[in-house]
């Protein structure tokens, strides 16, 4: 399932598409060198729009759950790229504890965690479920529409406080699938025996999206002076605005020249590039959102004429959590659809490779909005065999594959900037 695009203006992404499919010898092997320097998260996911004159990340999340939207022909691909993470920390590993969200009501997160452990089993490893949910004190099952079920258990920290695992079970490695909203809690903490991915600080309570995509700006320059492209081809702008408080109507005048400025250099490239578009940013809050926190703004007065319902969406998010520190985001255009309904494709990495990815679709979404949202459906990409090897011989714009080519040496840009990212905000570095 390809979906069409959806606008006039791909002159510049056929451009684009041609020189990055030239210079693909050289991207694969920038990536390779670059992998050399820097250690990739455990897995990854990538949101991206597609506006026929930009393709760009919009978010990198790096608790990706949606892995049971996946094609079921991408699961070897899966359980390849796992093997090779799992080697890289724990060579001899035999057990995995995987450690979800508290108490997600909605069923399919359960059938992405059901998901992973058929991908890590399949690497050789027995893997058993902990949760953080305090309420839990007993092995609590889990019915899933296929008619299978999980068991969740409660975490215990071993007798010297130094490991952590479940009764009867010593796990070496232990994988978050939970986005530490709100705190990192205290059983997660001084676990030094074990390996902890990703890392503590790679959870919402302290990244930020805006330290993300600094990051992003330093592996889009580089690359794009090697590929002989605009950055901003593949890079949103944006700008970090903080101590804003919608209820109360504090920061509203910084928040509001930050909108304007962003907007200003919109529109700057929208006249070098003959774009007759309407330019828009997205507000939205500095850690993970979940779809909550999330605005789009067409003129900076927008900010000051909210409702009271408006304003509680921009001040509290996931967990109950008060937001004050913002990202202002250059709006990318989604001018993909399959049928009639807005999508943008989502691409899904463990360790560095891409292993497959889903359109995200909404129908009652326009162009410019959130589609992370109640009312989405996903539809899986077909990228089993599509991704890896774009057709050299097809015109721009014509072929599949290249387009899937494209959003996979993309997100690995994100990739390589969730890198930069935690090794620039890692609390505790290591010297050499």
């Amino acid at each position: 399932m390809v979906p069409h695009l959806a606008t006039a203006f791909d002159g510049p992404l056929l451009e684009f598409e041609k020189k990055i499919l030239e210079a693909t010898p050289s991207i694969e092997r920038w990536f390779r060198l670059e992998w050399q320097e820097h250690t990739p998260p455990f897995y990854c996911s990538v949101d991206m729009r597609n506006s026929g004159f930009k393709l760009a990340p919009v978010d990198t999340n790096l608790f990706p759950g949606g892995f049971n939207n996946l094609s079921s022909e991408v699961l070897p691909l899966a359980v390849q790229a796992s093997m090779a993470a799992i080697e890289k920390y724990c060579p001899d590993a035999r057990n995995l504890l995987l450690i979800p969200e508290e108490s997600p009501c909605n069923i399919t997160y359960w059938q992405n965690i059901a998901r992973q452990m058929q991908i890590y089993r399949q690497t050789g490893l027995n893997v058993r479920l902990g949760s953080l949910d305090e309420n839990v004190k007993t092995a609590t099952t889990i019915a899933l529409p296929d008619g299978s079920d999980l068991v969740v258990e409660p975490l215990q920290r071993s007798a010297n406080g130094r490991r952590l695992g479940l009764k009867n079970f010593d796990p070496c490695t232990i994988l978050l699938n939970n986005d530490l909203s709100q705190s990192i809690p205290s059983i997660l903490e001084e676990i030094h025996e074990q390996t902890l991915l990703p890392p503590l600080h790679a959870g919402w309570a302290m990244r930020r999206k805006t330290n993300h995509f600094d990051c992003y700006d330093d592996v889009v320059k580089k690359f794009s002076k090697m590929v002989e492209i605009d950055p901003w081809m593949l890079n949103p702008f944006h700008a970090k605005c903080s101590d804003v408080n919608f209820d109360e109507g504090t920061g509203l005048d910084a928040l509001m020249a930050t909108v304007d400025t962003i907007l200003a250099k919109i529109r700057k490239k929208y006249k070098e590039y003959g774009i007759k578009e309407k330019p828009f940013v997205i507000v939205k809050a500095d850690a993970g959102t979940c779809g909550m926190g999330i605005m789009t703004v067409r003129d900076s007065r927008e900010v000051r004429d909210l409702n009271a319902k408006q304003k509680n969406k921009m001040t509290v998010v996931k967990d109950g959590r008060a937001v004050r520190d913002f990202i202002v985001q250059e709006g990318v255009y989604t001018f993909e659809q399959i049928g009639e309904s807005v999508a943008e494709p989502v691409v899904y990495m463990i360790d560095r490779y891409v292993v497959g990815g889903f359109y995200r679709v909404h129908q009652d979404r326009g162009v410019d909005e959130n589609l992370n949202a109640p009312g989405m459906e996903f539809v899986p990409l077909a990228f089993a065999q599509q991704h890896a090897v774009p057709d050299m011989r097809a015109k721009p714009g014509t072929a599949a594959p290249n387009r899937f080519y494209m959003y996979g040496v993309v997100a690995r840009l994100a990739l390589l900037a969730a890198s930069l990212e935690l090794e620039k905000t890692d609390p505790h570095p290591e010297i050499y």
